[in-house]
């Protein structure tokens, strides 16, 4: 019988390993439909699987972290950047792999105007999920704020990259090339 509780728990934690990868798998599935679907959408279209890329995004795998995250955004909604803060650094410090911990944080930092702490929570989540236009137009946003408009129009075009249909890449990067090259659309 002793043999059998090390092998039981040898197998209990391969599988979970197995059913992980298979989610994970999974995830990575319907994001990569996504994202192809986005490619070519238009409009209405297109804002709504951006909006199911985002939520997709927003699923950290575990309830607790969903709650911070939950709790971090609707304090930022509320324009309690201190108590978003405080949630949003509570789910880094829990799930330092989920990047829109970090690209929720460096909404918040933002909102704050800490923009040192934003534009590194914007790296981090840029580092863990290169494709998160969100975190890029964040980016392009504090860039352009603070007069980096070559900046700004580099991450908008790499905002348009992932989403073609991106209102805000639409409108931001003719007007910055027009600034920046001196170009006309």
């Amino acid at each position: 019988m002793a043999w059998f509780i090390p092998n039981l728990k040898s197998a209990v934690t391969a599988w979970i390993v197995c059913a992980g990868l298979a989610s994970a798998q999974a995830e990575e599935d319907r994001l990569a439909d996504l994202f192809a679907a986005l490619q070519v959408a238009e409009g209405q279209d297109a804002l709504q699987i951006a909006s199911k890329i985002v939520d997709e995004w927003s699923q950290s795998g575990s309830p607790s972290m969903d709650l911070l995250l939950d709790r971090g955004r609707s304090a930022l909604e509320e324009g309690d950047t201190t108590t978003a803060i405080g949630h949003l650094s509570a789910l880094v410090d829990h799930a330092p792999e989920f990047a829109e911990a970090y690209n929720a944080r460096a909404t918040a930092y933002f909102s704050a105007d800490q923009y040192g702490p934003a534009l590194a929570d914007i790296q981090t989540a840029l580092a863990l999920n290169p494709r998160h236009f969100g975190a890029m137009t964040g980016l392009a946003i504090m860039f352009e704020e603070i007069g980096e408009l070559e900046g700004a129009l580099t991450a908008w075009r790499e905002v348009r990259r992932y989403y073609p249909a991106s209102p805000e890449a639409e409108a931001a990067i003719p007007r910055l090339e027009r600034e920046v090259d001196g170009r006309t659309l």
